[in-house]
């Protein structure tokens, strides 16, 4: 069983949800660790009450990428972690992750990308007027959300749609479809397996 370390900086709801799924079994996976770099963020919480590990940092106390990066992979090595699940890390991943976890990092970003990357992607998509919005699941690389897509499911956002109402649509679909895609990942370690299966 491959162990996993998850990345968040914020809320965590996308770490809870990957947590439910272990628990219930549909994903068959460790999470060894939670990476933080907001002390105060609830997902730490989350973390706490799952009794799952957190490495916690603020990028002000290093004096570059590469030396926080390096401090977080001595903890990823610490743990065996096998494999980097981004929910809602706030950070570009830099080299000296990329490099030790090359191919085994991946992003789930609300928007249809390459449409709205970066950070409020609900809320571009609610100034832009777009039709559609959605979730895509990605490699990271060394870019802003521009690694190879996974794969991606579409909402629609309605004439009268909030920033609340189009991140519950969101979310719904993030829940589900993330820990599903994790878990063909995780076992099958293809991505042209993952987009065959999706769609059969």
């Amino acid at each position: 069983m491959k162990k996993i370390a998850v990345f968040a900086s914020g809320n965590g709801s996308n770490f809870q949800a990957v947590v439910d799924v272990v628990k219930s079994g549909e994903l068959e996976t460790e999470i060894s660790l939670l990476v933080c770099d907001k002390p105060g963020a609830y997902a730490v919480d989350r973390a706490n009450a799952a009794k799952i590990p957190s490495f916690i940092f603020q990028a002000k106390d290093y004096t570059s990428k590469e030396a926080y990066e390096q401090a977080i992979l001595t903890e990823l090595k610490r743990y065996d972690v096998d494999f980097i699940v981004l929910a809602g890390y706030m950070r570009l991943i830099g080299s000296t992750l990329l490099g030790a976890y090359q191919g085994r990092i991946v992003n789930i970003h609300p928007s249809l990308l390459p449409a709205f990357p970066g950070k409020d992607a609900i809320g571009q998509a609610l100034a832009a007027k777009a039709m559609w919005s959605g979730v895509t699941i990605h490699y990271v690389d060394e870019g802003m959300d521009t690694g190879p897509i996974i794969i991606q499911e579409r909402v629609r956002l309605e004439e009268n749609e909030t920033r609340d109402s189009l991140q519950k649509k969101i979310q719904q679909i993030e829940h589900k479809l993330y820990p599903e895609i994790l878990q063909m990942l995780l076992t099958q370690g293809d991505v042209i397996n993952v987009t065959k299966a999706r769609a059969n």
